[in-house]
């Protein structure tokens, strides 16, 4: 019997991992319906009809409760990640640094790193070189969103 209950669970973990995780390789959940089909069967084969019977029907119900309970959305919520994404790109006004503006290093440019340009610490990068900290730099242009320095002479 011990048997007969094991292979009833496995079959259900594998038509969850079909339907929820691994969607359309359908291996899975053929694996997981012979898997019960065998244990009914194993269970009318051992134990004969009216325990089969039993087994047959509960099965069903198992299958069919089972299958209720994961596609119910309070389940999931349970297992969602429910934290906000704050972080944001790297967005220059254009009125606030342009190409000539001079800064400071705040960390190693390697080739990118912080830097505080007219009281602002922005994300810089470089076209290459290594610039180390507390370095002085100059904007030489912007692009895409980017702010690209250079050591200042």
């Amino acid at each position: 019997m011990t048997l007969i209950i094991i292979l009833i669970i496995a079959g259900l973990l594998f038509l969850l991992l079909e339907v929820l995780v691994i969607p359309g390789t359908t291996l899975i959940g053929a694996a997981g319906l012979a898997l019960i089909a065998f244990s009914v069967w194993e269970s009318y084969h051992t134990f004969g009809s009216p325990t089969g019977h039993f087994v047959l029907i509960g099965t069903i119900f198992l299958t069919i409760l089972t299958i209720y309970l994961s596609l119910k959305s309070k389940t999931w919520n349970k297992l969602m990640l429910k934290k906000e994404i704050d972080g944001r790109v790297n967005e220059i006004d254009t009125g606030q640094v342009k190409s000539g503006d001079t800064g400071k290093t705040v960390s190693r440019l390697a080739p990118s790193g912080k830097a505080i340009i007219n009281d602002e610490y922005f994300e810089v990068h470089t076209t290459g070189d290594f610039i180390d900290q507390e370095t002085m730099i100059e904007i030489t242009h912007l692009q895409d969103n980017k702010i690209f320095v250079k050591r200042k002479t």
